[in-house]
């Protein structure tokens, strides 16, 4: 019996590791691929206001861009104004709490931002924020 108890294989303790490794790379290059697509945006500069920011309640907000060529984009997604109409009208159907502000380039000309707020009342949003700049007390 003591030759078959020496031929025995020992119990291995260790692990693998390197599995663990492969996905946590294949991950880490997903993120990094991801990340930037992700935090893209318009690119605007906002007037500067002595504004008191409002109070955002448990509501779904909706971002309006107005860049400085007057380019709509709705959460960062550029849109032609009939078919923003169309969105915001839907959107106002199923959710009619949902805030809408405008983010309009201070260079882009007033009346762009009018005609957006108009196209946004026809559609059906009963108010619209505008979004500023703070401005800083030097």
């Amino acid at each position: 019996m003591e030759p078959y108890r020496a031929r025995r294989k020992k119990l291995m303790s260790e692990i693998n590791v390197v599995p663990y490794i492969d996905v946590m790379l294949v991950l880490l290059v997903i993120f990094m691929i991801t990340v930037p697509l992700l935090s893209q945006g318009v690119k605007v500069e906002l007037p500067q206001a002595a504004a008191k920011p409002v109070d955002v309640k448990d509501s779904e907000t909706l971002v309006l861009t107005v860049d400085r060529k007057g380019v709509y984009y709705l959460d960062d997604r550029k849109i032609k104004p009939a078919v923003l109409r169309k969105r915001i009208a839907a959107i106002m159907r199923l959710r009619p709490k949902t805030q809408i502000v405008v983010r309009g380039d201070r260079r882009v000309p007033y009346g762009k931002v009018v005609a957006v707020m108009a196209l946004l009342q026809e559609a059906g949003a009963p108010s619209v924020g505008l979004i500023t700049q703070p401005r800083f007390k030097k």
